[in-house]
């Protein structure tokens, strides 16, 4: 494909304009595509389920969601081919992080340039703001067809179901109390950074022929279907805050900010942040702790001599 022309000028003729494009502000416009994708192909599948399956007249009735374990495995598998897709729209340039946790605990661990760090994370919670605006352009009719169904406007209680097709809350066994919820969202990320690092990792059993991206997929699936639905597994601040910040402001009103649903839960919308950015941390230092400086110490011993002998 290196025959196909540039579309901007500045690339063309070379001088900055490729500096620019190479450098960070290159990464920077590939996070923010790949977020942008895993938020239009990851909420479009919870419209689906939520919305334009039931207002289709593809459901039971033009208001049942979440029947039976169907709709549930639909989410995941839904959210696991976006996360898959994202990867492979901006891994060749950015690496693909799409998620803060990812970028913290890169930085962390990985000797990702804690300069990047900021910048990386305005531009994916952009581009889930922009996703989720897409999600919400295309599925318009169907969402208040079912709130017209349900007798009830955006920022109202019964509001928070077509809410849930842009962003996470808690479960009602946890009668109002972040703190559960928290801890769900560290261990989710705990899981998912773990995962990546994993899979990436040329030390240890190395995804094989570009099949990287669709493997870290399947990681959000096993997530989200063992730990989903306590929290709605956000387990990726941009993927919460860009599109609850989009829900707020087309009529959600505190459902999306702060994240309150009165008698149901208050101020909310930290823990979706909080939770995955510590999580993301612990995940990374767990595998480098059990795996990752096992598989350093091999590789050393490989290059040092013999037992028995000295260097030479």
């Amino acid at each position: 494909m290196s025959d196909v022309a540039p579309i901007r000028h500045s690339v063309r003729t070379g001088g900055s304009g490729l500096k620019n494009m190479g450098g960070l502000w290159g990464e920077l416009l590939a996070e923010f595509l790949g977020t942008f994708v895993l938020i239009a192909f990851g909420d479009g599948v919870v419209a689906m389920a939520v919305a334009a399956l039931p207002g289709s007249g593809r459901a039971q009735t033009n208001t049942t969601i979440f029947l039976a374990s169907g709709d549930w495995l639909l989410i995941t598998w839904g959210w696991a081919l976006a996360v898959a897709m994202a990867v492979y729209v901006a891994g060749g340039v950015s690496g693909a992080h799409i998620n803060p946790a990812v970028t913290l605990a890169f930085a962390v661990r990985r000797r990702f340039p804690w300069n990047k760090v900021g910048p990386y994370m305005i531009a994916q919670v952009a581009g889930a703001f922009v996703g989720a605006a897409l999600v919400l352009l295309n599925y318009f009719p169907a969402i208040d067809a079912y709130n017209k169904a349900v007798g009830t406007g955006r920022a109202d209680p019964k509001g928070n179901a077509t809410y849930s097709i842009f962003a996470t809350f808690p479960a009602p066994f946890y009668n109002g109390n972040n703190i559960g919820p928290l801890i769900d969202q560290i261990i989710g990320t705990m899981f998912l950074v773990m995962l990546v690092v994993a899979i990436i990792d040329l030390r240890n059993t190395a995804v094989q022929a570009n099949l990287g991206p669709l493997m870290i997929g399947l990681a959000v699936a096993a997530i989200g279907m063992s730990f989903g639905a306590n929290a709605g597994y956000a387990i990726n601040p941009a993927r919460d805050l860009g599109p609850r910040l989009l829900a707020w402001a087309a009529g959600w009103g505190q459902v999306a900010m702060p994240g309150t649903v009165e008698g149901s839960f208050s101020w909310y919308f930290w823990v979706p942040i909080v939770g995955p950015l510590i999580g993301g941390v612990i995940g990374v230092l767990v595998y480098d702790w059990f795996i990752g400086d096992v598989l350093h110490a091999r590789m050393r011993l490989a290059e040092g001599p013999e037992p028995g002998r000295t260097a030479e």
